[in-house]
């Protein structure tokens, strides 16, 4: 399942990035999204999410939300 699917206020495990852009890729290491790292949705806006990763929360379109599989 990929993070578009997650629930509000569940912490989930990264399993993996699934995108074929490797700039996409790169971008959501930077973040501090890949394999074994928790990651929690906070809020859904319309075609957006606020999510928490490690220490920070960040804003992420659907495109990206949708790479992170859980």
């Amino acid at each position: 399942m990929d993070l578009t699917k997650a629930e509000e206020g569940k912490q989930y495990t990264i399993v993996r990035i699934e995108t074929e852009d490797e700039e996409l890729d790169s971008f959501l290491f930077s973040l501090g999204c890949y394999s074994g790292e928790p990651i929690t949705v906070i809020s859904r806006r319309r075609g957006s999410c606020t999510i928490a990763v490690k220490d920070g929360r960040y804003s992420i379109d659907n495109q990206l939300a949708a790479a992170i599989v859980i």
